[in-house]
């Protein structure tokens, strides 16, 4: 029987903090909440290895879709500076990981999912875990929340090919996007800052890392005739 609370500190101590995450606040939720019970029952036992963890399978109209790795999650949370007062939209939340640890961090999260079982599934794990901050919606990933917007922060839960310049324009004049941009295995993670004008953001690119596509965000095939 594998001790999980040992094991979620393992995750922190040798995947995250090893990888200058300092932010206390991120380090404790990352202590607190329980990875495990993020994933489908068969896979809790790999809730804190370093890897992409698949929460639904791919299908002919939907593409697989996964918990990012623990320590690629941290860096980005970490980057996105989230501030205890902070409205953070968490695009892709899946079954709600992600929005658990913001919700530690922010004073409001609007969870945006587009797979209605996964959007059911965030829902029930956050209530579980008494998230009462987090608001869980669903529609498509690329267009965001503009209802709940402006936003102080956006985390794209996921890779992305593409400029998402409809989420730029729902940050706040200062706000900060996070994002892994490019197909893996090449890619780097970017942080992006609104500058003051609808949609204009200023990025750089913080640290390597890659992970599987958000639906929405591949690029567009071209044909050469």
């Amino acid at each position: 029987m594998i001790d999980l609370v040992a094991a979620r500190r393992l995750m922190v101590d040798g995947q995250v903090r090893t990888s200058d995450v300092t932010d206390l606040r991120l380090i404790a939720a990352m202590l607190e909440v329980p990875r495990e019970r993020f994933l489908p029952a068969t896979k809790a036992g790999l809730a804190y290895l370093d890897l992409d963890l698949p929460i639904i399978e791919g299908e002919a109209r939907a593409p697989a879709r996964y918990l990012l790795k623990p320590m690629v999650l941290a860096k980005l949370i970490q980057a996105a500076e989230i501030g205890v007062r902070d409205h953070v939209l968490d695009v892709g939340c899946g079954s709600g990981y992600s929005s658990a640890i913001l919700a530690r961090l922010a004073g409001s999260v609007v969870a945006l999912e587009q797979e209605p079982l996964l959007a059911r599934q965030a829902a029930e794990n956050l209530q579980a875990i008494g998230a009462g901050n987090v608001t869980v919606v669903t529609g498509p990933l690329l267009l965001g929340w503009p209802a709940g917007a402006p936003y102080d922060a956006i985390l794209l839960n996921g890779a992305t090919e593409i400029e998402p310049t409809t989420l730029y324009r729902q940050l706040k004049d200062g706000g900060r996007l996070v994002a892994l941009k490019g197909r893996a295995p090449a890619g780097k993670a970017m942080l992006y800052r609104a500058l003051g004008h609808e949609g204009e953001v200023g990025g750089r690119p913080i640290f390597d890392a890659a992970a599987p596509l958000l639906p929405g965000f591949a690029e567009q095939a071209t044909f050469v005739f």
